[in-house]
């Protein structure tokens, strides 16, 4: 890998990431990719105490160091059961401490990366004179609808609308489908701070995407458009920089058990399953998913995070359940044949990466969105679940039948699907190879922070 010639940084750069493992990650893999392409950048990634117990000890760059601020938000492992008063807390409670933190570097702060939906650090980078960069862990897609709604003249009606769900409504104000799905169950709360993050992501220096340019051209050219700072696409923001390397006889003999399993199956024979680390589908639910992957009798594989025993207990020996899972080299591994997906984008950029198609089953904010894309723009996966807005369950019989069509490998449809699929995993290779798309984005945002922080905008 080839570095980026810049004048030293003499402060630190500071990340921090929107305290949920779907943010956090992406905003570590950046890091460590900034810290590979530049190993005088000293990086400071921040994150509450709890976060720090739970990810503290992971490997990483000696560039990269961890700081803390207290928690002074609910904890991550209740924070479904509050989501509101989670998302309120996080807007209005990490930015004094976080403040308080800066003060306290034996470094000066060179810029800030921030997620997008901390909105606040936008607003007091401007006001310390701090270069921000907003990293928005979504779809360019997604951010550009939102950013849309943003613009609408009637944009408070619009909240309205989509807080009361009123038909009557729904007809006079226009609002599409597609917007109504992203905010399915949101308060009228989450959804006026939402809004209020995108408003404040054009007054940041600089807005980095997780996605990859070849992926969304013109989502990224139509922000381009509007914006008047560089927007740069660094993705995908997945640790695919760690699947080679560790080749040594300790590693082959501690490979995990997970692995060895996928070992002894023929290629593209598994069905990889994963529905996310957060607010996943019922028991019921999750009842209807586990009979119908038995009845399908095509092999599986399923991270389950807190329900491994009661799923273990009513699969079947085509079926491996497990809690965790390394779900990059797993997608990686020859016989993994397709992704059963709640849809998060991180997940979407694996599975893109892997080359891997995708059932997808999407259950709030983004993902639906996502699974359009997926469906209808790459033509690279199918809809398991469709929206219904009664709540009915998916059942059995449609998983069944659904999964079996999927993993046939001598369906014409899904050959078709693969091949589209292998064609989108080229192309975002080539992004991150020497000289590709992503890795110049790289590039250009170090320089920029180097030398005053004129970054200057290439795709």
């Amino acid at each position: 890998m080839n570095l980026v010639h810049t004048r030293p940084i003499s402060g630190t750069l500071v990340a921090i990431p929107y305290p949920g493992r779907g943010h956090i990650n992406p905003m570590m893999n950046l890091c460590k990719l900034l810290a590979s392409r530049k190993h005088d950048l000293l990086i400071t990634f921040v994150i509450t105490e709890e976060w720090l117990g739970f990810i503290g000890s992971y490997t990483k760059p000696d560039n990269i160091h961890f700081a803390s601020i207290p928690n002074v938000l609910p904890s991550e492992l209740v924070r479904g059961a509050d989501f509101p008063g989670f998302y309120e807390a996080v807007m209005t409670k990490m930015e004094a401490p976080f403040e308080e933190l800066l003060d306290t570097l034996e470094l000066p702060v060179t810029a800030i990366i921030a997620d997008t939906e901390l909105k606040w650090a936008i607003c007091m980078g401007n006001r310390r004179n701090f270069p921000v960069a907003s990293l928005c862990t979504t779809s360019a897609k997604f951010f550009s609808v939102l950013h849309s709604m943003v613009l609408t003249e009637n944009r408070l009606f619009l909240i309205d609308t989509l807080d009361n769900g009123s038909e009557l409504a729904e007809q006079s104000s226009g609002i599409s489908p597609d917007i109504r799905m992203i905010f399915e169950g949101s308060t009228r709360q989450v959804i006026q701070l939402t809004l209020e993050c995108i408003s404040w992501v054009p007054k940041a220096k600089y807005v980095l995407f997780t996605s990859v340019y070849e992926l969304e051209g013109h989502a990224i050219d139509t922000l381009k458009a509007r914006f008047n700072i560089p927007i740069y696409s660094i993705g995908p923001a997945i640790p695919y920089f760690e699947l080679h390397g560790n080749s040594s006889e300790t590693m082959v003999q501690n490979v995990p058990s997970y692995l060895q399993w996928l070992d002894i199956h023929p290629p593209c024979s598994v069905l990889y399953v994963s529905l996310g680390s957060f607010l996943s589908v019922s028991n019921d639910q999750m009842d209807e998913i586990a009979a119908g992957l038995q009845d399908s009798g095509v092999r599986y594989l399923w991270v389950a995070r807190g329900g491994t025993s009661r799923l273990t207990e009513k699969g079947s020996e085509m079926g491996l359940v497990v809690p965790w899972c390394d779900q990059l080299k797993v997608l990686c591994h020859s016989s993994i044949g397709g992704f059963l997906t709640h849809c998060g984008w991180n997940s979407i950029l694996e599975a893109i990466y892997a080359g891997i198609p995708m059932l997808t089953f999407p259950i709030l904010f983004d993902q639906a969105p996502n699974s359009k894309q997926i469906v209808d723009d790459w033509k690279i996966g199918w809809r398991l679940k469709e929206q219904q807005k009664d709540g009915r369950l998916v059942t059995r019989a449609r998983i069944a039948e659904l999964v079996r069509s999927f993993m046939d490998p001598e369906n014409n449809e899904v050959k078709n699907m693969r091949k589209s699929a292998s064609e989108l995993k080229e192309k975002c290779r080539k992004a991150v190879a020497e000289d590709g798309s992503s890795q110049r984005n790289l590039d250009a945002f170090i320089k920029g922070i180097s030398q005053g922080h004129d970054g200057m905008l290439i795709d």
